[in-house]
């Protein structure tokens, strides 16, 4: 088996079940659909260890609580477009009851707000 395809295939392995503090739909703009998960205009969903990003899905390993913050640094392993990279990613709830997700990776910050569950 070619390194890349082996690559591809850890990335893919089911995850375990185990939902996390930020598991969730969550509106990448304010029009965002919360209805289409992972395309353009649309929502990106955190489930079972998996982000599910615009035409792109990581796996959140290595977890890391983040001292004296409600936050969580996570190795992303990534894939999308025929690509396999490794990021790392910082998450954490906003503050208030609204539930939004705030995430930071390397020079980027992003509020998502959450999604109405159905």
């Amino acid at each position: 088996m070619r390194p890349e395809a082996l690559t591809l295939a850890l990335v893919l392995l089911p995850a375990l079940a185990v939902a996390s503090p930020y598991d969730g739909v969550y509106r990448q703009a304010a029009n965002a659909d919360c209805q289409l998960v992972g395309v353009d205009g649309g929502a990106i969903e955190i489930a079972d260890g998996i982000f599910y990003g615009v035409e792109s899905q990581c796996r959140m390993t290595r977890p890391v609580n983040v001292v004296d913050m409600d936050a969580t640094l996570y190795t992303m392993v990534c894939s999308g477009e025929g690509t396999v990279w490794t990021e790392r990613a910082m998450m954490m709830k906003a503050a208030g009851e609204d539930g939004d997700l705030l995430m930071v990776w390397n020079g980027y910050a992003f509020r998502y707000t959450r999604c109405p569950d159905e």
